[in-house]
């Protein structure tokens, strides 16, 4: 690697933005390196299974190539240590260690892939789990819903997915909330990390 500085910058920049939307064209004009120089790094990173990169659920390839990518590191622990923060965030955090569950589920199921979600208002579902041809499972990580402005924003989102993709039940994973509720015929179901895992 004849750019050591940068790789350890880029390092540094995944590592304190994970469970967010990246683009190798923003990290280009954040840390002046070349968006193909960004892309072999995080290639290696990958290769490396320190961090994860997860597409954007599309019918069309291209569009799951062209969009932002979220990422994930393989230690939550890594990521607060190396990672640049102000304040602890603890939802960026939950929503890591579900992305890690899930890849060891990929482990074990082949045709298991994940995936996130967004529609053009820019409402977003965390993951999307696809087995074979078919979307099985729709979660939404919320580590606080005790504000009601909060737990309607990510139940929309995951209501508007649940309708595009047919499925009656969805999974919200929060800190400590276990009940269900019916919102318009589909079931949202609330469970705390802890039992999830």
């Amino acid at each position: 690697i004849r750019k050591p500085e940068a790789i350890k910058s880029l390092a540094k920049y995944y590592l304190t933005n994970i469970s967010n939307l990246v683009t190798f064209s923003s990290i280009e004009k954040y840390l002046d390196i070349s968006a193909d120089t960004i892309e072999k790094f995080s290639t290696y990173f990958e290769d490396a299974y320190i961090l994860f990169f997860v597409k954007r659920f599309s019918f069309k390839v291209r569009q799951q190539d062209k969009s932002p990518k979220k990422v994930y590191c393989i230690d939550t622990g890594l990521a607060n240590t190396v990672g640049f923060r102000f304040s602890e965030n603890l939802g960026r955090l939950i929503e890591n260690i579900v992305f890690l569950k899930l890849r060891k589920k990929m482990l074990k199921t082949p045709e298991l892939e994940i995936f996130y979600w967004k529609d053009q208002h820019h409402k977003e579902v965390d993951f999307v789990v696809k087995e074979k041809l078919k979307v099985k499972q729709l979660i939404q990580v919320c580590w606080n819903i005790e504000n009601e402005k909060t737990k309607k924003r990510e139940v929309r989102a995951l209501v508007k997915a649940m309708n595009e993709f047919g499925l009656k039940e969805g999974l919200v994973i929060t800190e400590d909330n276990e009940f269900e509720e019916k919102v318009n015929g589909r079931k949202i179901k609330f469970l705390p990390l802890w039992q999830w895992l």
